[in-house]
């Protein structure tokens, strides 16, 4: 059950992240390599390609740093094993395809007069600007929030403020689903209803059932 009391909450707005809720996206460089269509590195310089990618994430995600320079940096880490191209296409690869049935979610959720939609995803321009023609189900979300816009990233208070005074939405009048168990705590402490999504299983499942018992279904 979810730890918020039934009576504990109004809720009036279901929020979304993206990757890992709604979307599939690569979780190893391994992987990112095969989706793209390129060799893979060995064990070692692959897994200090995906901790670099790791450590510039905020940076990337708040808008301070380029696509050039976040392809120069993995490619240095990749001790010249990658291009420039090569990283490039990992990185166009990483977003893979949506969870199936999550467009049948939100249109569901979107008929509901007294409830909005939204999604709040810390992520970069290039990848922002592939949900339009690539990713539909995410065009069919009321409010749409990036990290990259904000120049600021989920966990942090500044940035659930900031998505708050877009959305007209507060505290417990927001029930927000995220795949990181960091992103979900800052949540809650924060003041929302958050509930953590296992990415590796059906997600849409997860939340139907999660808003059920929010008895929002």
């Amino acid at each position: 059950m979810p730890e918020q009391d039934q009576l504990d909450h109004d809720i009036r707005l279901v929020c979304f992240d993206w990757g890992g809720v709604i979307l599939k996206i690569c979780r190893t460089w391994q992987e990112g390599c095969k989706a793209a269509g390129i060799k893979a590195p060995n064990a070692k310089i692959s897994k200090k390609c995906l901790a670099k990618q790791d450590a510039i994430a905020k940076r990337f995600h708040t808008g301070q740093m380029s696509d050039k320079a976040f392809c120069r940096s993995l490619a240095k880490e990749s001790e010249d094993f990658h291009t420039l191209e090569d990283i490039a296409a990992v990185h166009e690869a990483w977003l893979i395809e949506e969870y199936e049935g999550i467009e049948d979610l939100i249109e569901e959720l979107n008929e509901f007069s007294d409830l909005s939609t939204a999604l709040f995803s810390n992520t970069n321009a290039s990848h922002w600007a592939r949900m339009e023609e690539d990713f539909p189900a995410a065009n069919l979300i009321e409010h749409k929030h990036a990290s990259f816009l904000f120049g600021l990233a989920k966990p942090d208070e500044k940035a659930l403020a900031a998505f708050e005074r877009r959305v007209g939405a507060v505290g417990n009048q927001v029930l927000f689903f995220d795949d990181s168990p960091e992103n979900i705590e800052g949540a809650k402490a924060f003041g929302w209803c958050a509930e953590l999504i296992d990415h590796k299983g059906d997600t849409v499942a997860q939340m139907r059932s999660l808003l059920e018992k929010y008895e929002i279904l």
